[in-house]
């Protein structure tokens, strides 16, 4: 039997990484002096934007004018988005996508305009031939890809990205890839990929991954078409340094975060199989860290209070085409186990229920 507070709520509904930042992050918090809060950046001093643009320049082996920082991917998204669309001018996004894709479209009255992830037996995938059909069509001024997705778990293959990207050349293409770096097997090379592809703009994120949402640090790489959003993503007075500093000590601790990988990874594994079992359930692969799940529509509103009474909180979708599903966010290796077995619970309570009616 699994054992914890029940006094806690257990949110699993916002994709957050619940096994917390490296030590090393809590040290660099400790560590920093009056000088980090007090002082504005003096890194422009030395020709550069920052201290973590230049090291994350470093680690990938670009140059430093070719990372752009934000407050989160989020912001960068926002900025990309009103810098390059104005009025009446087409956005291509996934028609099962994050919400906020749409309302920054909105927000500058740009035109959305969806194109498909299909549903397959275990997964959902990328139509990348319809993809490249509703493009052609359209001719938007934007394209927005994520991989993986939110909150379907999919993502593209390196084969399938490089001739989407070949066939978008003339297009500023985005490529949001916050959830990537879970499956610890899986490697994009977006230094090589925006040198190939000018028009090109990867963002990624330390929210997720390094569960560091609560600092909203992003970054992106740009093509050498992006001088305009670069400029207009420049900070005089630098960025949060606290923020920074936070920023760099995740980065020197691969081998904390290797671990929490392969942890999700094994977990993931335990509720997919599981989840598969009951009847009408599917759970669908996901390269990310969470889960979607399909549930038998008759038990979604029994099954959300009886979570939420046990101060289980899981995102219960009501998006068209996917309002019967319920998408899980990856918790510790306990705070998983007591979810399935609070499902568990609860679907053998309902099936001999179903059992004595029918007898």
């Amino acid at each position: 039997m699994v054992t914890i507070d029940k006094n806690d709520l257990i949110f699993l509904d916002r994709n957050e990484n619940l096994y917390g930042p490296a030590p090393a992050c809590y040290e660099a918090l400790q560590k920093s002096n009056g000088d980090t809060l007090n002082i504005y950046s003096r890194d422009f001093s030395r020709g550069i934007k920052s201290a973590l643009s230049e090291r994350l320049a470093l680690d990938f082996g670009t140059e430093e004018k070719k990372i752009l920082l934000g407050y989160g991917s989020e912001d960068i998204l926002k900025q990309v988005v009103q810098c390059y669309i104005t009025k009446g001018e087409k956005i291509l996004i996934p028609s099962y996508s994050w919400w906020y894709y749409k309302k920054i479209a909105d927000d500058v009255e740009g035109i959305s305009i969806q194109y498909p992830i299909v549903e397959g037996m275990d997964s959902f995938s990328y139509d990348v031939e319809g993809l490249i059909k509703i493009y052609n069509e359209q001719k938007p001024k934007l394209v927005l890809i994520s991989s993986p997705n939110n909150p379907t778990g999919n993502r593209l293959e390196i084969e399938q990205l490089n001739f989407v990207l070949e066939n978008m050349k003339d297009t500023i293409v985005v490529l949001d890839e916050a959830y990537l770096l879970f499956d610890v097997a899986f490697r994009t090379d977006p230094v090589g990929l925006v040198n190939r592809y000018p028009n090109l703009i990867i963002l990624r994120t330390f929210s997720k991954y390094y569960a560091l949402a609560g600092i909203r640090t992003g970054f992106a790489f740009l093509g050498d078409n992006h001088d305009k959003i670069s400029i207009l993503g420049a900070r005089y007075l630098g960025f949060n340094r606290l923020s920074e500093k936070i920023a760099i000590a995740a980065l020197d601790s691969p081998d904390y975060y290797n671990s929490i990988g392969l942890k999700m990874a094994a977990d993931m594994e335990m509720l997919y199989n599981e989840l598969n079992q009951w009847p009408g359930f599917t759970a669908y692969r996901s390269y990310a860290n969470f889960i979607l799940v399909k549930i038998p529509v008759e038990i979604k509103d029994t099954l959300k209070e009886y979570l939420t009474e046990r101060k289980m909180i899981v995102k219960f979708m009501n998006e068209e085409g996917l309002d019967r599903h319920i998408r899980i966010t990856l918790g510790t290796h306990l705070q998983n186990c007591l979810l399935l077995e609070m499902i568990r619970t609860f679907m053998c309570k309902k099936l001999n229920h179903e059992l004595v009616q029918r007898v």
